[in-house]
């Protein structure tokens, strides 16, 4: 077992003692990082215990598993009590009316402009670690790269001067700090909001006997309805309780935004996990083919045009129902499933798009000479063929990722996929549909537009990157366009 010793901690730190800059933007990041600790732990410690938790025996208290789960979960507890800059108990936008100022808020400002303020730092501060991994690379290419030129860096002068895939870029950004800051951003929370809301309550100001009175969360959620021309919480305004509500309310009185925040989660998650999945037996089966061609290349075609062929719609639906009352279908409220089931049913369209290039490169000289001195099939496919179509694989994957996003809406549209009370943005759209025409529009009209954009996020960043990496296949001039970077 290898051990670090004291010379080799002195090799480490000597880069750091001569060069002031790198010291300096090593102890930016450390600080950065320090602000968020808390949260970051948090979320660990609560993804540990979710992924322990989905397994069977995790419910037994006197399991192993069951000790572990009980064992993250009192350290996601204590990991919360940890200050964070980003906290809500620092910027604090939960306050009432006394009569004559806001009290509980942040600085006595209204709950709108104190939910502005931590939105406006939580994306500051997003946007400052994008800044310091710019300087942090400039600094490596300029200072300790000892190349001065690599084919990688025409690529991102390329991406950098692409409009479209910038547009991309930056909704994307957006979404995944939605995604990685939902409980912050929300102007209230999941639990308040959503699961357990009869057991907070909320303090506001009575204008008729003009005093500051609590009530149940869950009672005031029920006189914020937003059902019609009469009764609705529109978007950037307050309910009769004082709360803010920057995309109005849901039917049921909860928060819109919250409930988008939450979902976004959802959608990210299974998204990703759907996407890495086909991508990882998508070139698995992309390499093998190219690499052996043949019998086996004509084998994965076979069985891609098999796996096509089968009704993606209709398995899906069997197989929520056969899965949804075992263990495997209450991961993530049957997320899991839906993710497992993109995936094996979706590799096929990426793995189409990365054969053109697997079975270039296979032809390549230097394959030749690779297996003239004696390396191993799986060793030439990791070391010679996939560096040359990991840039193919950012283009579809990153596409795809969009597509998997409106499949995941759609299907929360009809009731299939994730369970409800689970928030997923798909279900906003549902009930809000027979609003559409009544002065509570926003409904289904907010949740719909965030799922375009964001879908037009990840299919802009995709041209993008397709653009950068082959200049050939710039979008609308050429036919290398439309097969995606010469694929």
């Amino acid at each position: 077992m290898a051990t670090t010793t004291p010379a080799d901690n002195r090799r480490l730190l000597a880069p750091l003692q001569d060069d002031p800059k790198l010291a300096a933007w090593v102890a930016v990041g450390l600080f950065l990082f320090a602000l968020q600790a808390g949260a970051v732990a948090h979320f660990l410690t609560g993804l540990v215990a979710d992924l322990l938790g989905i397994f069977p025996t995790a419910e037994a208290s006197n399991s192993v598993l069951g000790r572990l789960v009980g064992l993250f979960e009192v350290a996601q507890r204590r990991a919360a009590e940890l200050p964070t800059l980003l906290s809500r108990d620092v910027v604090p936008n939960a306050g009432h009316w006394n009569g004559d100022r806001w009290v509980g808020t942040f600085m006595g400002f209204s709950p709108a402009v104190s939910w502005g303020i931590r939105v406006t730092l939580v994306y500051a501060y997003a946007f400052t670690w994008v800044v310091w991994a710019v300087l942090g690379y400039r600094y490596y290419r300029e200072q300790y790269r000892v190349a001065d030129w690599t084919p990688r860096d025409d690529i991102v002068d390329r991406f950098r001067s692409h409009g479209w895939g910038l547009f991309g870029a930056t909704i994307v950004f957006l979404f995944v700090v939605m995604v990685v800051f939902a409980p912050t951003l929300g102007p209230t929370t999941v639990e308040q909001n959503m699961e357990s809301s009869y057991d907070y309550e909320t303090t506001y100001w009575n204008s008729e006997t003009e005093e500051v009175e609590t009530i149940l969360t869950g009672e005031a959620n029920l006189n914020s309805k937003s059902t019609g021309d009469q009764s609705r919480v529109m978007p950037m305004s307050y309910d009769d309780f004082g709360r803010f509500h920057p995309f109005g309310t849901l039917p049921n009185g909860r928060d819109l935004f919250t409930f988008i925040v939450a979902g976004s989660r959802i959608s990210l998650v299974i998204g990703l996990l759907s996407v890495g999945l086909s991508a990882a037996l998508a070139v698995t089966l992309a390499m093998t083919s190219a690499y052996y061609k043949g019998r086996v290349d004509l084998g994965t075609v076979l069985l891609s045009d098999a796996v096509m062929a089968m009704p993606q719609l209709l398995l899906l639906i069997m197989l929520i129902t056969v899965l949804s009352d075992s263990w495997v279908g209450e991961i993530y409220s049957g997320g899991f499933v839906l993710a497992l089931i993109f995936a094996f049913t979706g590799w096929t369209y990426m793995w189409r798009s990365i054969r053109g290039p697997a079975l270039q490169i296979s032809e390549r000289t230097w394959i030749d000479a690779a297996q003239s001195f004696g390396q191993r099939p799986w060793t030439i496919m990791r070391k010679h063929m996939l560096p040359y179509i990991t840039g193919y694989i950012l283009v579809y994957g990153s596409m795809t990722l969009g597509g998997a996003i409106i499949a995941i809406a759609g299907l929360s549209y009809l009731g299939l996929g994730v369970a409800p009370p689970t928030p997923e943005w798909g279900r906003a759209i549902q009930l809000g549909q027979e609003y559409v025409n009544t002065g509570s529009w926003h409904i289904s009209l907010i949740p719909g537009l965030l799922i375009t954009l964001v879908v037009t996020g990840f299919n802009a960043l995709g041209d993008g990157i397709r653009d950068a990496i082959d200049p050939q296949s710039d979008t609308g001039t050429g036919g290398a366009a439309g097969r995606g970077g010469g694929a």
